[in-house]
């Protein structure tokens, strides 16, 4: 969350806004004393949960004694909902990204997000002050569907803002895309599919095996996983298939990287059965990549339509929407609506739903003394 806190901080500077960013700092954890390991976890709890909140309401006395009521104080993740009972809150709002961890913490097994017994009391407790919250900004429809089921409630504060591009995404020419990866060390033969995003379970990264093993649809081709390691167990699926030699992993790439990844793909896939947005739909589409993606929402809401939709259940679903991306004219048109589609999810348009969930136009936000992300 800390690109998408200097994301909104960099889209309202731009519009002539003070911005002061605000974080926990580690107390106890940044010491001298050599914590053991099983202990660092509760320590930082401490410190974000305990000591920093003590800090927070020293600060928020101290920013409105100075500037009055003109500053508004943003929580930038959901995740972070506590700070709210330190914060005004007519002047305040939240970002909320997804509910599919307090969704799992409710028992909800659609959110592919278990929770253990700690995660269970924790993400009631984000429940709850996500529940008293006045504004909300949710990245997509569904988020502010699930969270309106969660708490029960419906405030007329809590609106869809969706997220912008966190970077520059756009397509890198083939002979300059190779070079890159080359450059790295990186070898991905093509043709390739590529998945970005973690282990996971909800990104069901085994359906790309599944797809290209079907029968009739059987595809020759070569997937790429960026982003998490491949984990044994889907390692050994693909040896079971046969298609070990051609799954390749490139962990945790660069921007430079991806940008060149996206545009040598065939094919962006991305079968999860669980999000709050999908930055890779849209990152792929600047790129010029076609994307095949889950049907189910919120994916066909960022794609704009501009992708092929599949059952995230159904292997032959995925490998049938392969064949189609091939056909005369399907591959040119979704690359072209892709790009168009691509163009909604600029900064300033994000910008824009911010300044209109504090209810304050660019103007008056600029005479403001400053805001805190």
């Amino acid at each position: 969350m800390l690109r998408f806190t200097e994301l909104l901080a960099r889209g309202l500077r731009s519009r002539g806004i003070t911005v002061e960013i605000w974080n926990p700092r580690p107390v106890l954890l940044g010491s001298n004393l050599n914590f053991p390991k099983s202990l660092r976890k509760w320590l930082a709890y401490v410190d974000k949960w305990i000591l920093y909140p003590f800090s927070l309401r020293r600060a928020v006395r101290k920013t409105r004694r100075a500037f009055g009521d003109g500053v508004r104080f943003h929580v930038c993740d959901h995740s972070n909902s506590p700070y709210l009972a330190q914060l005004p809150k007519n002047r305040s709002a939240i970002t909320c990204h997804d509910v599919l961890a307090i969704r799992g913490a409710l028992g909800d097994a659609t959110a592919y997000c278990q929770a253990s017994r700690m995660g269970v009391i924790l993400q009631k407790w984000i429940l709850k002050h996500l529940r008293g919250a006045q504004r909300i900004a949710c990245v997509s429809n569904l988020t502010l569907r699930h969270l309106r089921e969660v708490t029960g409630e419906s405030q007329p504060g809590w609106k869809v803002v969706h997220n912008a591009f966190n970077a520059e995404f756009s397509r890198v020419e083939t002979g300059e895309a190779i070079g890159i990866l080359k450059q790295k060390g990186i070898s991905v033969p093509q043709p390739f599919l590529l998945h970005v995003g973690s282990n996971l379970p909800r990104k069901n990264r085994r359906m790309l095996l599944q797809m290209i093993k079907q029968g009739n649809h059987s595809w020759p081709g070569n997937i790429c996983f960026a982003g998490d390691v491949v984990e044994a167990p889907l390692a050994e699926e693909a040896r079971a298939l046969g298609i070990h030699d051609r799954i390749h992993s490139v962990v945790k790439p660069d921007h430079e990287t991806l940008c060149a990844l996206y545009s040598l793909a065939d094919a962006l896939v991305f079968p999860s059965f669980s999000e709050g947005f999908g930055w890779p739909l849209i990152e792929a589409q600047a790129c010029g990549t076609p994307v095949i993606a889950s049907n189910l929402e919120p994916l066909p809401e960022v794609t704009g339509g501009a992708a092929l939709h599949a059952d995230p259940h159904a292997p032959q679903a995925f490998a049938a929407a392969l064949v189609k991306l091939n056909e005369a004219g399907v591959r040119k048109s979704l690359i072209e609506q892709g790009l168009k589609n691509a163009g909604r999810f600029g900064v300033a348009r994000m910008i824009d739903g911010y300044l209109a969930l504090h209810e304050l136009n660019a103007a008056s936000f600029a005479s403001a003394a400053g805001q805190n992300p």
